[in-house]
């Protein structure tokens, strides 16, 4: 027994994906070509007029000395001018946006500086980890709302029923849409419900838009601070990850409510001096730059999921196409439900040489699920429904019913 103790650290479970990861890297290691659709962690390249400001910026002197917690202004500018094109929305560069180490980073040390211990966060399940997680490393609790793709109609009342249920009453509220794992989605007069809800309450509101710019079928994801009043109560994650394929480089942002931006700028003071400098300086390219590059990697994923689900619908795994985010979250059919998504996802990774990330490691109401991440090309995504058929057929399984 270690004569230690980590008290934060032992509110963590185990690391679920782990286990898929280690069993992944021994069959590499052993020869396997394993087909990787479980981590979201976009294949395509940065688009290269960002490369190239990048190395350029590098090679000035001045640009390797610390920079500014709040981040450059000129990246801070470059985003609210990315909120006023996108959903007209007015930001205050100076007192309402402050840029992050990527959103994850900003969300822990936002709720490190909302959350005292036993303060309660309403967070969706099944989450991105980071979204409960940062609020237990904070020393708070979490009640868990079941969010059920296909049942988005009645989130908000249960986002309600679970406010009104709790005691001591819920300080947080963390929301993300476009979802992720669920790819759940909603639309504007869900955010207006939220913030009526929220300022009646004295509920502060965090949502994360990782996701903003892939969507599909005309799908337009909305922002919160589209919504009248929305600054009043809720701040906003955007990343730069996704939308123009940077998910190495870290950059995040925060914006909205100025009171909750400038809390976490005195905290983020202590903790660090921002991003490189260069690094900042090619994130106002990309927000500033050409754009045909967003539009672009969204037409790819499209194709991506166009290519898994149809694949998956043919060979019985009925599976509907999502509106937006880069996954696919999909129900394990009904005769293999009784194995749970971790036992699930190994027998595909051991009988069909792909990988999935088992819904379980996303919250308990995520077990009866598995998600795709659309991390392959197009022929490597149909590779991957061939060995998901063969692994089906292993069980003498042909046209399975979820």
């Amino acid at each position: 027994m270690s004569k230690f103790q980590f008290a934060r650290i032992d509110r963590l479970p185990p690391y679920v994906f782990a286990v898929v990861n280690d069993l992944k890297t021994k069959m590499r290691r052993a020869g396997e070509d394993i087909v990787d659709l479980g981590m979201g962690n976009p294949d395509l390249p940065t688009p290269q007029h960002i490369v190239d400001k990048l190395c350029e910026a590098a090679q000035n002197p001045k640009n390797h000395r610390y920079s500014q917690t709040k981040g450059l202004f000129k990246l801070r500018e470059a985003l609210a001018l990315w909120y006023k094109r996108k959903y007209n929305v007015d930001l205050d560069p100076e007192t309402e946006v402050i840029t992050t180490i990527g959103s994850k980073e900003g969300l822990a040390h936002l709720a490190l500086t909302l959350i005292n211990p036993g303060d309660v966060a309403i967070v969706p399940s099944p989450a991105y980890p980071i979204h409960p997680y940062s609020i237990i490393i904070a020393g708070g609790d979490v009640r868990s709302v079941p969010l059920i793709l296909g049942e988005e109609e009645g989130f908000f009342e249960s986002i309600v029923k679970a406010y009104k249920e709790s005691w001591p009453r819920p300080k947080l509220l963390i929301l993300n849409f476009p979802h992720n794992p669920t790819t759940a989605c909603v639309d504007l007069p869900f955010f207006e419900k939220i913030v009526d809800f929220a300022k009646d309450n004295n509920l502060i509101v965090i949502q994360d838009i990782a996701y903003a710019e892939i969507s599909f079928d005309g799908y337009v994801p909305p922002s919160i601070l589209q919504v009248k009043g929305a600054k009043d109560v809720a701040v906003e994650f955007y990343s730069l990850s996704k939308s123009y394929s940077m998910a190495g480089w870290r950059v995040g942002f925060a914006a909205g409510n100025k009171e909750i931006i400038h809390a976490l700028y005195r905290m983020k003071s202590y903790l660090d001096y921002g991003m490189f400098q260069p690094i900042q300086i090619a994130a106002i390219i990309a927000l500033k730059g050409d754009q045909s590059c967003v539009e672009e990697y969204r037409k790819i994923y499209e194709r991506r999921r166009d290519v898994l689900v149809e694949g998956l619908n043919r060979i019985g795994w009925k599976v509907e196409k999502p509106k937006a985010t880069m996954f696919v979250w999909a129900e394990i059919p009904e005769k293999f439900q009784s194995m749970g998504s971790l036992e699930f996802a190994k027998m595909l990774l051991l009988d069909g040489k792909v990988a999935v990330s088992p819904g379980i490691g996303f919250g308990e109401y995520g077990d009866k699920y598995v998600r795709f991440a659309l991390v392959e090309n197009e022929l490597r995504i149909k590779q991957a429904i061939r060995g998901i058929k063969r692994a089906f057929e292993k069980y003498g399984l042909r046209n399975i019913n979820v």
